[in-house]
């Protein structure tokens, strides 16, 4: 189960060796395969946990490398030790167990490993003197060979190579093992015949297997503790042969009641028998039955008194008999759980949360078609009630998320259930490593289906995160899966609006150089064909103003990206959006504010030097859209592009005397204590325009811009320009002979406001 306590030293170690085969345990031999360090030997406890935790980065972290040769560096017993592994799914190869046939294993847990063939049923003989839990679920090939029909080499392409089943493979030699998982073995096998050779058999699962005769059981009567038989479907004849595994502490005939027709129900005689039968019980599954009425006790004595787990008190009849509560009862989509009597400490069922929990924490590992719905019950609990138990429900969709990640109804109702448990009146109960694991299974879904709704979900449930703390951790990796999202050609609209929104979120409040790689991975593109895109359709909805916002945000001091924004026809864009949309405020403030981004940078101010956009510029300085906003950002492109000086002014018209005079209009009238719809992470941009006599108009906007600034958000800004030597350049200027009065007073006032500041905020405790 996903974890909330901190890492061990040996979890973080395996996880680095993992990451760092050839620099810590190995070297590679010919530049392609991987060796053990002569000089290394390691425990069980450690090539354990390297091979675990091995299968788990394969399937789990997409950035992580697999290694071909990996199972090479365990196949001496000599320098590795291996004891217990779990193999899952593709990862594993019959080259892999034949790699390690030499270990002496006690305990090989394969699920779902498709690509073993018959070659691994002999590897498994080389395990059978040591060997005492195997699990060989959903193993669905590993009992087939290959085998050419033609019999020569010239014939296999006339006759390829056809799945032939192994009839002939048993148990025999494998004395020591006591636990047994064959779950969905293929049909064709005979079951008995494989099992007879095994003396003293503790537990078998035989779940999702059609067995009409089980007789041979009873070999193990005074062994058997665990019997599963899941999905199979039973007759009067199965009942009596479990009765007589008079051993028996867990039994499950639980089913799924979707999968297909039973014409086997439960009745209070079957009940009663295992009762009187199986005295050790402690665990029982009947989930999904179809439960005859005449097991509970009638209405009114079932709903008297407090609720209790005694069996004497049982609104199950049957268990009436019991000697002891049991320790776990199955009663998933059955009638009885919502009884009020329920002798058993662990009950599965739909009633309530904590049996939602219960099912889904027994049935993750092997049943995701029964995870799937019981998740879904959780997904409504989170949705309309409060979820009590939000830490233990939040790992449990995190590990069904992980343990079935190519298993779409589990991806859809647990991507959907984490929307609501990581919502913000959750979020003081969550750790940073918690809500990190969310954040994995979140991207590993978005990554394993382009399926609408597992995107939507994965992208609102991204949405319930401090955007870009809590992300940074996957910057590059969530940038990817959100591009790729609005690159679709088909797109929804309403996961275009998230996806656009989180791009937005991402690249603001950002180091540059994050901006940068964004940048590289075509961030400015897919902005602007979606700005194209909108567009063409006449349409000025939130996903434009997001993309002109993440333009602006991306272009923040990162000159690579301004370049490709005018690369990418970005200024064309900006005229026909200005055109066609002239009434948009928020969008007429983005568009500015990228284009203020853009005159930062020198060298690219000659191509915003042209008569219609400089003509765009001074009429925008009288907007009074957004407030002053739209004026304000117009007038600090004009800025940057007068601090170049008159001989940059390559145009006839507007003269340049003109667009100064009509700069100097629009911030007198600007009011100083105007709230700002912007947030600067560094003023250096506008202190440059400071130590200058060649456009005392710029100079000015910049020091109007810092009195704003110091003077509305003081704890914010009075720092900041301390700290990035503002005020010294603001003195510099006062002296400055070029300069006009009305700057200077206002530098004055700048000054003023960061001393008052400092000495507000001076420590004066001894």
């Amino acid at each position: 189960m996903a974890s909330d306590s901190p890492e061990s030293l040996m979890t973080l170690c395996t996880d680095f060796c993992l990451r760092n085969l050839e620099g810590t345990l190995c070297y590679l031999l010919d530049n392609e395969t991987l060796r053990l360090h002569p000089d290394i030997f390691l425990p069980s406890e450690i090539c354990d946990k390297l091979v675990n935790e091995y299968v788990e980065l394969v399937k789990t972290d997409s950035i992580f490398e697999p290694h071909e040769s990996f199972f090479t560096l365990f196949s001496d017993p000599r320098s590795t030790r291996l004891a217990r592994i779990h193999l899952r799914e593709q990862i594993v190869q019959d080259q892999d167990l034949e790699a390690i046939r030499k270990q002496d294993l006690v305990e090989l847990y394969l699920t779902n490993c498709e690509k073993l063939t018959a070659k691994s049923l002999q590897t498994l003989v080389s395990f059978s003197h040591t060997l005492i839990s195997l699990s060989l679920f959903g193993c669905c090939n590993i009992f087939y060979e290959e085998e050419n029909p033609g019999g020569c080499e010239d014939d296999c392409l006339v006759n390829p190579t056809r799945q032939v089943l192994v009839k002939d493979f048993t148990f025999e030699g494998f004395s020591r093992l006591r636990f047994l998982n064959l779950g969905r073995l293929i049909e064709g096998v005979n079951v008995e015949t494989l099992l007879r050779p095994l003396a003293s058999l503790a537990a078998l699962d035989l779940s999702g297997i059609q067995l009409n005769d089980v007789g041979f059981l009873t070999q193990w009567k005074d062994s058997l503790v665990s019997l599963v038989l899941y999905n199979m479907d039973l007759s009067e004849e199965h009942i009596q042969v479990i009765a007589q595994l008079r051993k028996l502490r867990h039994l499950d005939i639980s089913r799924d009641h979707l999968s297909s027709y039973y014409k086997f129900k439960l009745t209070r005689r079957v009940l009663n028998l295992f009762v009187e039968n199986l005295v050790n019980l402690s665990s029982l599954d009947i989930s999904g039955h179809t439960m005859l009425e005449n097991c509970t006790i009638p209405s009114m004595e079932e709903k008297m008194g407090q609720t209790s787990i005694e069996p004497a008190k049982s609104s199950i009849a049957p268990f009436r008999g019991l000697k002891r509560p049991l320790q776990f009862l199955g009663l998933f989509e059955t009638s009885l759980c919502r009884l009020t009597h329920i002798p058993a400490y662990k009950v599965s069922g739909d009633k309530n949360e904590e049996q939602v929990l219960n099912a889904i924490e027994a049935y993750t590992e092997h049943r995701p078609e029964i995870t799937s719905r019981a998740i879904n019950l959780l997904f409504d609990i989170a949705r309309i009630e409060r979820c009590s138990q939000l830490l233990r429900a939040l790992q449990l969709v995190i590990t069904a998320l992980k343990c079935h990640k190519d298993d779409k109804n589990i991806q859809v109702t647990g991507s959907a259930a984490l929307f609501y448990l990581t919502n913000s009146e959750y979020r003081m109960e969550q750790s940073v490593k918690l809500r990190r694991q969310v954040i994995q299974v979140v991207l590993n879904g978005m990554e394993s289906y382009q399926e609408v709704t597992v995107q939507r979900n994965c992208c609102l449930t991204l949405c319930n995160f401090s955007i870009p703390e809590e992300l940074e951790f996957q910057y590059r990796r969530v940038n990817e899966l959100l591009l790729n999202i609005l690159n679709q050609s088909r797109q929804d609209e309403s996961i275009q609006r998230i996806a656009v929104h989180l791009c937005n979120a991402l690249v603001c409040q950002v180091d540059n150089d994050h901006k940068e790689a964004v940048g590289k991975m075509g961030f400015v593109m897919t902005m602007l064909k979606l700005i194209q895109k909108k567009l063409a359709d006449k349409t000025c909805d939130q996903v434009m103003e997001f993309s002109w916002s993440a333009l602006w945000n991306i272009t923040d001091e990162t000159p690579d990206n301004c370049e490709m924004f005018l690369n990418y026809s970005g200024m064309k864009l900006f005229l026909e959006c200005l055109k066609e949309f002239p009434e948009k405020q928020e969008l007429h403030r983005n568009m500015l504010g990228l284009l203020g981004n853009v005159a930062e940078v020198k060298e690219l101010r000659p191509q915003l030097m042209t008569s219609q956009f400089i003509s765009v510029f001074s009429n925008l300085l009288e907007s009074k859209a957004d407030g002053i906003e739209v004026s304000y950002n117009a007038c600090g492109v004009l800025s940057h592009i007068m601090f170049d000086g008159p001989e940059a002014w390559g145009i006839c018209e507007p003269h340049r005397e003109e667009v100064v005079k009509r700069m100097w209009a629009a911030i007198q009238s600007w009011d100083i204590n105007s709230r700002r719809n912007i947030n600067y992470r560094s003023f250096e941009p506008i202190l440059r325009l400071l130590p200058q006599g060649i456009s005392p108009v710029s100079q000015h906007w910049a020091t109007w811009a810092l009195y704003n600034l110091v003077s509305v958000y003081p704890d914010k800004y009075c720092p900041l320009l301390i700290k990035e030597g503002g005020i010294p350049l603001l003195k510099d200027m006062i002296k400055m002979a070029s300069a006009r009065q009305e700057t200077k007073e206002m530098a004055r006032k700048v000054i003023e406001h960061c001393s008052n500041f400092k000495e507000e905020n001076m420590d004066t405790s001894r």
